[in-house]
């Protein structure tokens, strides 16, 4: 077996689990300037509620729910919400309902939410102007046009990779600009992180549209042979991790 035909099995093993839960993966990051919903726990008062926009297998918005009153966790993949039940059915949980819906038409009565939370998730400001309270807070981090840069230099293709570095930014900015938010502030870092083994890396190709159709074109696997070898260290598999996030006050 070659190395192409390694990665291409490797690929194929790891496809076999199911869920988009990255906590499990084994790596370092240098330069990472927040935590998500960390910044989401400043701004929360007791009683507050929450909605998770994209909120996958409910990983994350479980671990804090037990700061809030309520929490509603939504996400347009029926396999993402059976996941996020399974997880909440391990916790004693109360306040946590997980439903499937499209970000772009939020079933839910207007001012009706604290705080809306969307983690790399596509999301429609006038639905999430309508259904924030007045005084609430919303937070959305997504990936930088700049993210993982040096792989898709390799593929000569990827996410937002012919897209100038900020343009998703400056979009939502202005999208919620045109709302009558009182406050709107954005951030930015640029990280280096470092897989550690080659499956670390692969999962997160597998299950993130880092690469588009990752796998399914002639010659992936033996550039993904070269990428490794070029960006392989004594620790693992650098690239880097470019974020934003928008906090707005309603």
């Amino acid at each position: 077996m070659n190395t192409s035909d390694f990665y291409k099995n490797l690929y194929d093993r790891v496809g076999k689990r199911i869920g988009w839960d990255f906590s499990h993966l084994n790596s370092t990051e240098v330069g990472q300037g927040w935590d998500f919903y960390e910044e989401v726990l400043k701004k929360t008062k007791p009683n507050d509620s929450i909605l998770d926009i994209g909120t996958g297998g409910g990983e994350r918005i479980l671990k804090i729910a037990q700061n809030f009153e309520y929490v509603y966790g939504i996400d347009y993949s029926q396999n993402m919400v059976d996941i996020a039940n399974k997880n909440l059915k391990k916790t004693k949980l109360s306040n946590v309902k997980f439903l499937l819906m499209n970000s772009s038409k939020l079933d839910f009565p207007d001012n009706c939410f604290d705080i809306v939370a969307d983690r790399h998730c596509d999301f429609t400001p006038s639905e999430v102007f309508r259904v924030l309270k007045k005084g609430g807070y919303f937070f959305t981090q997504q990936v930088s046009e700049g993210d993982q840069i040096n792989i898709k230099k390799a593929f000569g293709r990827g996410q937002g990779y012919d897209i100038k570095d900020g343009t998703l930014k400056n979009k939502y900015l202005k999208q919620l600009k045109k709302l009558v938010f009182t406050k709107i502030e954005s951030f930015d870092y640029n990280s280096k992180i470092t897989y550690k083994t080659e499956k670390d890396y692969i999962f997160l190709l597998r299950y993130t549209p880092t690469i588009p159709e990752f796998g399914k074109k002639k010659g992936d696997f033996e550039i993904l042979r070269k990428f490794i070898e070029k960006n392989k260290t004594e620790k693992g598999i650098e690239t880097n991790s470019k974020r934003f996030i928008i906090i707005a006050a309603k």
